[in-house]
């Protein structure tokens, strides 16, 4: 398979080609289903009747979650086969509708979609050519006027190995200082134990590459957290997550 300009590259990506159920068993995690879920399906908003691309779906979750959401049309896109085998067999045994596709982006997709949505794809962007490709290519993947959104690292999160961990995962490493800047993530939810290398960009880097992929009118937010996280959980849980988060939302449009 050749490497996708718009992707991850190969090395970051085969992190991740046995990482499907680890993936799925990170989703029932109090984090995903009191935070970061509802944040990214509050600012994604209503994709009744649209054709959504989640590109670097993993094992799927968000292609299903949009599609049962009212999406006329869910893809997921993935550099990683594994990824992509995981998804279709859930697809297989619990049918909704969605496709999954891996490697590049086909030509025939060009201009199909009105959302594309990047959940947790920037992080594994390791240069500046292949950030700038990700742009490229979500940009050719939408129709005029269609929009992105994205779940980037935040270049400002905590590195004490510690400071996460209530939440199912941690993030460690001396910060380079430089763009892209390497951080370690661990996931430790249940009986999960997965080290991923990851990276931060500054958003000055991801608006300029933006930019020059002609998106516009970009927009930065924090998580959000559900009434019933809070009842489940109480507020001092998730204070120092939204005191800091470990990502943040950016959207922007063509």
């Amino acid at each position: 398979m050749t490497q996708d300009p718009g992707s991850p590259g190969m090395q970051a990506a085969a992190q991740f080609d046995e990482l499907g159920t680890a993936y799925d068993t990170f989703s029932r995690s109090p984090f995903r289903r009191y935070l970061e879920f509802p944040t990214v399906l509050s600012r994604l908003g209503d994709v009744t009747g649209l054709a959504v691309l989640d590109v670097g779906c993993g094992s799927g979750v968000y292609t299903r979650l949009v599609k049962q959401r009212g999406a006329s049309r869910a893809v997921g896109l993935d550099l990683t086969p594994g990824m992509i085998e995981h998804a279709r067999t859930i697809e297989e045994n619990q049918p909704l509708g969605t496709e999954y596709l891996a490697g590049p982006l086909p030509e025939e997709l060009d201009g199909v979609f009105d959302v594309v949505l990047a959940v947790y794809v920037l992080p594994y962007v390791p240069d500046h050519t292949e950030l700038e490709g990700f742009c490229l290519q979500a940009a050719r993947a939408l129709r005029p006027g269609g929009r992105l959104l994205a779940l980037p690292a935040n270049p400002g999160l905590r590195r004490e190995r510690d400071y996460y961990e209530r939440y199912g995962f941690r993030t460690h490493g001396e910060s380079s200082g430089k763009d892209p800047d390497p951080v370690t993530l661990d996931l430790v939810y249940d009986d999960l134990d997965e080290t991923i290398a990851a990276w931060t960009w500054s958003t000055g880097a991801l608006e300029t590459a933006l930019s020059r992929a002609g998106f516009t009118g970009i927009t930065w937010d924090g998580p959000l957290v559900t009434d019933s996280g809070i009842e489940a959980l109480g507020k001092a849980f998730w204070k120092p997550y939204l005191d800091c988060p470990h990502a943040l939302t950016l959207r922007a449009h063509l």
